[in-house]
């Protein structure tokens, strides 16, 4: 189920860090949940918005995408908020792995062109795979 986005919802910007974003009781609104749940989901450590100079919570676009992602979870789903911890954390661990395997590929890609290694030293040290072995079945 979408998210009911009223329209024109109105972004305010954080004094601190010159983003566009959203208040707590602009993003209540535009998802139809009590700041209450907001506050609940801050307290349980699943949704962590950033801070103005006054202290006051605010909402990036990043937030917006886990919350939606957190209700899509509870409402849709029926995961209560313990599950959904483990989910985002498994998520969040997920994506440290594919960016440490990006930037090992990268690292790699990097060491190949560096060492010149061409056509003819590559087929030299190259894994060649191997056909299982030929077996013939006897009769007994």
């Amino acid at each position: 189920m979408a998210p009911r986005i009223k329209p024109d919802p109105k972004p305010r910007r954080a004094k601190s860090r010159g983003k566009v974003g959203y208040m707590i009781s602009a993003v209540a609104e535009m998802y139809d949940i009590h700041p209450q749940t907001l506050r609940l989901y801050e307290r349980e450590r699943l949704l962590i918005p950033s801070r103005t100079e006054g202290n006051t919570r605010f909402y990036t676009e990043e937030d917006l995408e886990r919350l939606e992602f957190i209700l899509k979870l509870a409402r849709d789903l029926g995961v209560n908020l313990a599950g959904i911890e483990i989910i985002l954390n498994m998520r969040d661990r997920m994506s440290e792995m594919e960016r440490q395997m990006q930037a090992f590929v990268e690292f790699t890609r990097r060491q190949w062109f560096a060492r010149g290694a061409g056509p003819a030293e590559a087929s030299a040290n190259a894994l060649v795979r191997v056909p299982p072995p030929f077996l013939i079945r006897t009769r007994r």
